[in-house]
């Protein structure tokens, strides 16, 4: 038992430098005779799986050999041919898979082709993070609608930006580029009009010595269409319109002069229905992502938009990032919004809370119930 740990954290290791969205990040070790002959993981969509680079590095010492893999290999033709297969036709002895998978064409069925193969299959070894590192990936399969994470960046007394509405830069370099990691992880990146209007945000994912990752989705929720078309977001999506695509969420009959200036190669404007105080309705959005295969949504801002989404409790996780400073004043803001609860008890709770360190700055990451 020691011994498939030992290789199953390995496998949730290599797992981990996947940017894989909408597939789930997996990892796989192929060891014989106690020693490791092939590794690999799933890049991203469309390339092979973990699976296939695993055997592919150790080749014809694949065959007798213990495969661990931390999601259940998968059984059908997608962009890629089916990993049960490849593990079947590489002779291999063993599978210790860490978690069956969520997906309807997958689920349980990738084990019993195995099984019916001869090959012995153990699974559940480190389950709970196998799942944890694809959390949104399950909550997506499982319960029908995108993983929403609320990220800030705030100041030790909790301000979000000065009085004047400056907040660049309130955490250091380490910590903002491993926001823009988090950023090609997800399968959107969305913001509030008036953080675009007062940060001209572009809310793409830019890694360090030009790495070259799939972009997110960009969304804007712009109730009343007041982004300009000079604005950063709009201009990287007109000149990379593959690449840096945008939607702007806006309400029911948005205004012709800004579907005019807005509309155009990069730039879809979707005109959804409101809520009772005449904003996007964010239920609608988030079924307009669904529909889109958006897995995981990563919310940057701004305080109103981050009350919505926990109003209507559709926010799942906060990531707080706190900074060595204190910014005060009174009208300074706060990383939520809206009138706030009326007491205590109407406080919306978290799970425990995780910290990390990032340079000089703290990382507060929690799960959020309702």
């Amino acid at each position: 038992m020691q011994t498939d740990l030992k290789f199953m954290r390995r496998a949730l290791l290599l797992a981990s430098r996947g940017y894989t969205h909408p597939n789930p990040m997996v990892g796989c070790v192929i060891v014989k005779d106690g020693v490791v002959v092939g590794e690999g993981w799933h890049p991203a969509a469309g390339e092979p799986h973990a699976e296939v680079f695993a055997l592919r590095a150790a080749g014809e010492l694949a065959r007798g050999a213990d495969v661990y893999v931390t999601l259940e290999p998968c059984c059908h033709h997608g962009r890629t041919p089916p990993c049960t297969q490849a593990l079947i036709t590489a002779g291999v002895k063993r599978v210790i898979v860490g978690t069956r998978d969520a997906d309807v064409r997958v689920k349980d069925q990738g084990l019993e082709v195995l099984a019916a193969a001869g090959i012995e299959v153990t699974s559940g070894v480190l389950h709970d993070k196998c799942r944890e590192i694809n959390r949104a990936f399950f909550h997506f399969h499982e319960i029908g609608r995108p993983y929403v994470t609320l990220k800030c960046a705030m100041s030790l007394d909790g301000r979000i930006a000065t009085h004047s509405g400056k907040s660049q830069w309130i955490t250091g370099q380490a910590a903002r580029t491993y926001v823009h990691e988090i950023r090609a992880r997800s399968g959107a990146v969305i913001a509030g009009i008036n953080t675009l209007l007062k940060d001209d945000a572009r809310l793409d994912a830019r890694l360090p010595n030009n790495v070259q990752v799939r972009q997110p989705l960009r969304v804007v929720v712009d109730s009343h269409l007041r982004l300009p078309a000079s604005s950063a977001a709009v201009r990287l999506a007109r000149e990379n319109p593959e690449t840096h695509p945008l939607l702007i969420a806006t309400t029911r009959n948005p205004p012709d002069a800004g579907v005019a200036a807005l509309a155009g190669a990069g730039v879809e404007i979707a005109a959804l229905a409101s809520d009772f105080e005449g904003r996007v309705g964010l239920h609608g959005l988030m079924a307009l992502l669904a529909e889109r295969k958006v897995a995981s949504v990563f919310c940057e801002g701004g305080a109103q938009l981050a009350a919505s989404l926990l109003i209507d409790k559709l926010a799942n996780e906060a990531m707080f990032f706190m900074a060595p400073m204190i910014i005060g004043g009174r009208s300074s803001p706060g990383p939520v919004g809206g009138i706030g609860v009326e007491s205590i008890a109407a406080a919306w709770h978290t799970g425990p809370v995780r910290v990390r360190k990032f340079g000089s700055d703290l990382l507060l990451q929690a799960k959020i119930s309702y």
